[in-house]
């Protein structure tokens, strides 16, 4: 018996800039979780992942990021993708300038 399928987002590292990024609804990479696309289906997420893992030349690392629904947002459900979120942890820059 196989496992339910539970939300998730594409997600992967920008090649050049080497940030985290997210697959949203339109085919564009956007730096925030909160506008990836949410998959609720298997089938879809395999169609969206390999629509990623197509795009070598902007993203690398294509993966689905498990995620949960909070105030019509996802938000990631693992430490490390809560982590990815907030960019490098070594000091304030990026996405940690913001926060």
């Amino acid at each position: 018996m196989s496992k339910p399928f539970t939300p998730k987002v594409v997600t992967a590292n920008a090649l050049l800039e080497g940030d985290v990024v997210y697959l949203t609804a339109d085919d564009q990479w956007s730096r925030r979780i909160e506008e990836a696309e949410v998959i609720d289906e298997a089938a879809h997420g395999d169609l969206r992942l390999l629509h990623a893992s197509a795009q070598a030349d902007v993203v690398v690392g294509v993966y689905l990021a498990e995620v949960a629904i909070e105030n019509g947002q996802p938000v990631p459900t693992h430490f490390r993708e809560t982590f990815r979120t907030k960019g490098p942890s070594n000091y304030a820059h990026g996405k940690q300038e913001h926060l």
